[in-house]
């Protein structure tokens, strides 16, 4: 660290060099004690370039608790008038869920297997207790609430087997909302709310309290005021992102809200120079004092200014006029001046968006003309490993399992499966391929090597394993009882689609292959 001598420094060192000299390393040894000299970390720093960084050390849940509610309404601002905040949602929920994260049991039991998916089938078109989607429907829209608010509920809604559902129980998605979020104390005998949220001693989700509707409802109902109340956290689930410790959770793409907000304003008033351009095609000037064309003579008392072509004085321009000026003849055309840097200002703004919303910008905007192949593929496989992460880490174990879980306990309750624990895979939706012939071609190229196996690369599809295998064993059957050979069929043909001799293919079968190669030779 180097220390400069001061005015003063100087001043001493012409009487007394040696104090001069120790006091300019004294100073130096004490800044670097109290840190006011160069930081080991930059972004640590205090100086010119950080002076207006204001920063705050306060908890993840101080920090929603103020911030939360404005977040989320100005989120669901944006994506009912933002078209690129849309699309943001959309484009989010279509790769996590898609089709659907569907479950299929896996306890080693075929038989049992099968029992317990064709009940869950049943069960799934009937598991809405507002009656209207099924669980794979139920996914996107807890899907997009927690994108939008940040945070969704899952209430278990039991009901009663005179019901006439396959199970009886339903489950309910609840917006964030009804969450009590201005409930934040320290309850009898030392449980906790933070947020609506009840925790007890060591520290679990005990309770959750929820108003009865929606506090922003205008129905007459809620019209005398809401209150909450306590409800088991056994039946309630909370999905939401966890980025720290904490409680509740914030909208996606929370970083980007003000640079949306700023480019609506830029493009409203962009189109707002454009009328304005637009409203002037023309000025008629020049000419006698009493010029007819105005509709009405020019006499001393008309006051100079622009005129329409019926002499009414013009304060309120509209597109298209042609104005004329006290006692018109010539005609002056309006030329709008061309502005450029539009387009390069929104691709700029779209991408600090994209960013935000940790979305590719291409698919955020539409816009493909700067990519190719490469560089396309390139940003959909760290999407892909985002959205992955989402559905394995968030998606799954937050929602999906422990609805799973609720369904087998009831199921169980009503008599309809033997106690005992049911294990389940979930096979979330396939990614569409950019290109299906490379993919595919590396998927047999590792189940050949071995890496990996065929009900891997079936799972992957987003299809149960053993089901397609089955419908691949009855379509060979078929197709051998009918006595039809087609060139898609290995048993029959090589992978070039050439008919291939029976004997030859029984001998590779027998041998390895080796008898095969040298009847084939010959």
């Amino acid at each position: 660290m180097t220390m400069r001598a001061t005015f003063i420094d100087k001043a001493i060192s012409y009487v007394s060099p040696r104090f001069a000299a120790r006091r300019v390393l004294q100073r130096a040894a004490f800044d670097k004690l109290v840190g006011s000299g160069r930081r080991g970390y930059e972004g640590a720093s205090k100086g010119r370039r950080t002076e207006g960084w204001r920063t705050a050390s306060t908890s993840a849940d101080a920090e929603i608790e103020m911030a939360g509610p404005v977040l989320r309404s100005r989120m669901r601002d944006l994506v009912r008038n933002n078209p690129h905040a849309a699309k943001a949602v959309s484009v989010l929920s279509t790769n996590i869920i898609g089709d659907g994260i569907l479950p299929r049991a896996k306890t080693g039991d075929d038989k049992l297997d099968k029992k317990v998916n064709d009940l869950w089938d049943e069960w799934s078109k009937r598991c809405d207790a507002d009656g209207q989607l099924d669980f794979l429907g139920l996914q996107t829209l807890a899907c997009r609430e927690m994108l939008e608010g940040g945070e969704v509920l899952v209430r278990r809604r039991a009901r009663r087997v005179s019901d006439g559902l396959p199970v009886p129980m339903q489950i309910q998605i609840l917006e964030a909302d009804l969450l009590d979020s201005n409930r934040t104390l320290t309850a009898v005998g030392g449980a906790n709310i933070v947020q609506g949220v009840e925790f007890d001693k060591i520290g679990r989700r005990s309770k959750y309290w929820l108003f009865s509707s929606h506090p922003g409802d205008n129905h007459a109902y809620t019209a005398a005021g809401v209150t909450s109340k306590a409800y088991p956290a056994a039946d309630i689930l909370h999905v939401y992102e966890k980025q720290r410790t904490q409680v509740r959770g914030v909208p996606w793409g929370s970083p980007a809200l003000i640079t949306l907000r700023d480019l609506d304003e830029y493009e409203d008033a962009e189109l707002m120079r454009k009328k304005i351009e637009a409203c002037l095609v023309g000025v008629v000037t020049g000419g006698d004092e009493a010029d007819m064309s105005l509709g009405i003579p020019l006499g001393e008392d008309q006051k100079p200014g622009i005129y329409d072509a019926d002499g009414t004085l013009v304060e309120r321009f509209e597109p298209g006029m042609f104005l004329h000026a006290r006692g018109g003849r010539d005609v002056k055309f309006n030329d709008p001046a061309a502005k450029s840097g539009h387009e390069a200002y929104k691709r700029v703004t779209l991408r600090s968006v994209a960013a935000g919303f940790r979305v590719p910008y291409e698919l955020i905007s539409g816009d493909l003309a700067e990519v190719n192949y490469s560089s396309i593929r390139a940003g959909l496989v760290e999407f892909r490993r985002l959205v992955s992460s989402v559905q394995w880490q968030l998606f799954i174990p937050m929602m999906c399992q422990p609805v799973w879980d609720w369904f087998i306990e009831s199921a169980q309750t009503a008599g309809l499966l033997p106690d005992g624990k049911f294990p389940v895979e979930w096979s979330p939706p396939r990614f569409v391929s950019v290109d299906p012939f490379k993919d595919a071609m590396a998927a047999l190229m590792e189940v050949r090597s071995g890496q990996r196996s065929l009900l891997d690369v079936i799972a992957e599809t987003g299809r149960n394993p053993r089901a397609v295998l089955n419908e691949i064993a009855e379509a060979n059957k078929l197709l051998d009882d009918l006595g039809i050979k087609l060139d898609s069929d290995p048993r029959h043909t090589d992978k070039s689609g050439i008919l291939q001799d029976p004997a030859v293919i029984a001998a590779a079968l027998s041998d390895g292959g080796g008898t095969a190669n040298s009847k084939a030779k010959a």
